[in-house]
């Protein structure tokens, strides 16, 4: 029974950590939108640093709240990109 719950909790891991790259992927996809280089740039920064600096939590609710947080960011980054067209 022990090693059912286990394998639980790492597919558990294993579909946030798929849904944090999704949104990574997504970021980056957005971000290529952006016409002028030196703002691509600093975007990109931003991304890489903030999923940098976010990747040691652990606890499954920590990682689903900045999972909220970073899509919430992302529609704002596509907004924002939308308006500058």
């Amino acid at each position: 029974m022990a090693s059912r719950l286990g394998n639980t909790v790492s597919f558990k891991r294993f579909m946030l950590r798929t849904e944090v790259l999704k949104l990574y992927r997504d970021i980056l996809r957005a971000i290529r939108q952006v016409p002028d280089p030196d703002h691509k740039r600093e975007l990109k920064e931003w991304a890489r640093h903030d999923f940098k600096q976010n990747k040691h939590h652990q606890d499954e609710e920590t990682i689903k709240m900045m999972l909220t947080k970073g899509r919430m960011s992302l529609k704002e980054l596509e907004s924002a990109i939308h308006l500058a067209r």
